[in-house]
């Protein structure tokens, strides 16, 4: 199950992945990102936000990283669509809670309105994904590069200065412009399966929910 080639170096179809059509290709990897959007939404409007503000801040670090990171390695490793969906769930979760944390600093009409651009920048950068997937694939490396620049840092600027200046979410909402453009780009190039979908779903979930939180970011220090 986990000795498979991680997603997007696959290029032959397996026992566990019958081919499926373009279209259904694309609605399930709809589906299954709406789904992560909607468990995120439950868990904003059902868990208070006090109780997670009460947790060690080390202990959650910890605990984010882990489960995220163990969805992550079952997610790209397997290739049966219903273990993926179950690392893509592990990864909703961590990722919701930081979600619910950060949505109630704002009020409810910034929140809205970065929901708004994240989805138009989001379906903008997959059509070029789709029109220039070579130009996604050149730049892939760069923002690689580029990101790990910007987490050292902030992390620098965090723990010794205690700052995080509006030119970093900028910076991180340029990087991941061009993650969904490259995932969503690498997406169509990989057999279109079941599992395929849902792996591909759950890479663009992160590109977009943490671009989501940087358009936040930006507009609500404008307000």
């Amino acid at each position: 199950m986990f000795d498979q080639p991680s997603v997007f170096n696959r290029t032959e179809y397996d026992s566990h992945g019958s081919a499926i059509s373009a279209n259904m290709y694309n609605l399930y990897i709809g589906l299954v990102l709406l789904w992560g959007f909607f468990v995120n939404y439950l868990m904003v409007k059902y868990i208070p936000v006090e109780s997670l503000l009460q947790i060690n801040w080390i202990l959650f670090i910890i605990g984010y990283m882990a489960c995220a990171f163990l969805g992550i390695f079952i997610y790209s490793r397997s290739t049966n669509p219903n273990v993926s969906f179950l690392g893509y769930n592990l990864v909703v979760l961590p990722f919701g809670l930081v979600v619910n944390i950060a949505v109630h600093q704002y009020d409810p009409a910034i929140v809205l309105e970065a929901i708004q651009v994240t989805g138009l920048v989001t379906a903008l950068m997959m059509l070029l994904g789709t029109i220039y997937p070579k130009f996604f694939f050149k730049i892939a490396p760069a923002l690689t590069i580029a990101l790990i620049c910007v987490i050292i840092v902030e992390l620098v600027l965090w723990f010794f200065f205690g700052s995080n200046p509006e030119i970093m979410d900028w910076l991180v909402v340029v990087i991941f412009c061009g993650y969904i453009g490259y995932d969503w780009a690498r997406a169509n190039q990989i057999p279109k399966t079941l599992d395929n979908a849902v792996d591909s779903a759950a890479a663009l979930y992160m590109d977009i929910i943490i671009l989501f939180l940087r358009i936040l970011s930006i507009l609500g220090r404008r307000r």
